[in-house]
Formats: C-alpha cells, structure tokens, sequence
C-alpha cells in the first residue's frame, strides 16, 4: 500500500542542511526572556550566546543588565570593567551603565565620575537624559551632607593609618584602644567596629568579637567585613560548617573596592582555600594593594599551596622589602 505523505513532505530534498543557531540567535531569545521578565531564562541564553561568539561585546553588555535586574550590582560591574579595560571608550553606554550600577550601591562620587565621562563621550546619546537625571541627584545630595567638616575627616584619617599600621603588623594590643577611641568619636564609622571585632578576637576574647559580629549579621549594617569575620573567627574555632556558610556567601560576592576585594582573597587564604584565594588576588589592582603587608602574607602562601613555589617566593621577597616585619628567613612559614 502507498505511504501518503502530505505534499511538502514529499517534495522536501532528501539532503537536509541542519539549523546550527549561532551567537545571534540566543541573544535574541535572552532579550525576549528578559522583557518578559523572565530573568533566570534570559541569563541562561545569554550565557550560551557568549559561548558560542565569547567576543561580542554587546552580549556581555546585555549579561550585565541583567544582573543589574537581580540586584547583582558587583557583578554587573564587573563585566562592564573588563569592556572598559579592554576596549577602552569604543562603548560610551558601558560608562553610563557603570554609572547606574554604582548609584544602586551607594557609590554616589563613583556614579558621578562615569555619567559624566558618558555624556563627555556621548553628549546626544540613548541614556541622556538618565544621565543627567543622576548627577542632579548627585548634586543635591553633597548640598545636603554637612555630616564632617574637613577637621573631622582629617582626624579620622589619622585614626585610620595608625590602627592600620598596627592591624597589618598584627599587633592587636595596640590597635585595640586606638580603635575604640575612634569608635566613641565617630560611631557611624562601621569598619572602625569589624577592625575592633577582629583585634578583640585575636587577642583572646572570642566570644565577644563573634557577639558583636553576630549582631551586625541581624542588623541592617551587615557588610563584607561582616562575613570575612565571622569567617575567619568560626575557622579559628574549629566550627566549619558555619565557616563555610559565610565562604558561600563571599564566593558571590565581587566589591568594586580593592580593599574589601583584598579582604575576601586573604580570608580565603587564611581559611585554605587556596585556589579561590589565588583567583581573588590574580584580580586585584596591585598598585592599590601594595601598601598592604596582608597582600604578600596571604598571596605567598595561597600561591605556595597551591602549588607555585617559585612565585610565592619572588611575592614574599618582594614584601619582605617593603614590609621590615616580613622577612626574608621567615618564609619557611608557608611549608
């Protein structure tokens, strides 16, 4: 019995040329998905666009939106960093995007750098007007911040380089009554209360520096330095499982400021994880951590266990010239 076959069936050649989509198709499906809300999808098929065509800038571009939709922020900015790194001024929107995603973090003199290099470079373009809207807020926002006068920044700078130098050399008996100094003379200064936190602990009192971390992790003031802490803290003590839930969260995290990135790279190194530790640091601006005895510390000894002797060793030699309190007989540490 003949076989019937609808007719475009029938005349459809035998040698059948597959549908291989290419980096184009995907990003149009992930630019669907996310006007339709639904970012996740969007994410995914951005992700496949970028492995199919890795150099189209524009799906990056896109990634970053994205991200900035999930209240990504630090991850956003990066992607749209490397654009920068790479290619320079070529895509003006990238800066005005930069712009967006410091403003949702607070970075109000970071937000006003990029806009104004946006309209500087693209005075006619797409994002105008969100532009211009940005610096006016930024605008009124210095017009009303009296909150330190120029003596009070100035003093608390001072603050900052003294317990700084006592806290890179470890010498938390010192740094401890500097620290609290500062606490009662500006308490709006968190970081001045995780410094204390953490010289509290190494001095012996554990149980309070966790309490006060604990507290800011229930408070609206939780930060970085929060879980690199509690990190560091839960790992002296030998509490692991809650060690590692505050790694977790810091794998997520990627902070625009090289000290808070510095933060995360050492207490990777410090807990053992070397290979995370050595990605971290491998990222940082070594001009703007250099001035850190922690970036050699930590970096030699991620780098040695994670198997580059011969750089660990140029890394601790090179500290041990800036840093007299790291010395050269006392690499043997990292074995």
């Amino acid at each position: 019995m003949q076989t019937l076959e609808p007719a475009e069936q029938q005349a459809r050649p035998s040698n059948i040329i597959p549908f291989i989509p290419e980096g184009d198709f995907y990003y149009k499906k992930g630019v669907e998905a996310y006007r339709n809300g639904k970012l996740d999808k969007a994410m995914k098929w951005l992700n496949k666009a970028i492995e199919m065509e890795p150099t189209e800038v524009i799906y990056h571009c896109q990634k970053s939106v994205i991200f900035t939709e999930m209240g990504s922020f630090h991850k956003a900015i990066y992607i749209l960093d490397d654009i920068i790194k790479e290619h320079g001024d070529d895509y003006a929107e990238c800066f005005y995007l930069l712009s967006h995603n410091y403003s949702k973090l607070g970075y109000m003199h970071d937000a006003e750098k990029y806009a104004n290099l946006y309209l500087e470079m693209d005075p006619e373009g797409d994002f105008r007007e969100q532009a211009e809207e940005l610096l006016t807020y930024v605008e009124a926002e210095e017009e009303d911040d009296e909150l330190w006068t120029t003596e009070e920044e100035d003093e608390l700078i001072m603050f900052q380089e003294s317990a700084f130098y006592y806290l890179e050399r470890e010498e938390w008996q010192f740094a401890l009554p500097i620290l609290e100094e500062m606490m009662s003379m500006f308490p709006e200064h968190m970081l001045a209360k995780h410094e204390f936190a953490k010289a509290l602990f190494f001095s012996g009192n554990q149980k309070e520096a966790v309490r006060m971390e604990e507290e800011h992790l229930l408070s609206e003031q939780v930060s970085v330095y929060t879980h690199v802490n509690l990190a560091m803290f839960y790992h002296e003590m030998n509490q692991f499982d809650q060690r590692d839930e505050h790694l977790r969260l810091l794998r997520n995290i990627f902070p625009i400021h090289e000290e808070q990135h510095l933060r995360i790279a050492c207490t990777f190194s410090m807990t053992g994880y070397y290979e995370d530790a050595v990605e971290r640091f491998l990222h940082l601006d070594k001009r703007r951590v250099k001035g850190h005895a922690s970036y050699y510390k930590w970096f030699s000894l991620a780098a040695k266990k994670a198997g580059n002797g011969a750089y660990a060793e140029k890394l601790w030699q090179e500290g041990s010239r800036r840093f007299s309190h790291l010395t050269k007989e006392d690499f043997y540490w990292l074995s």
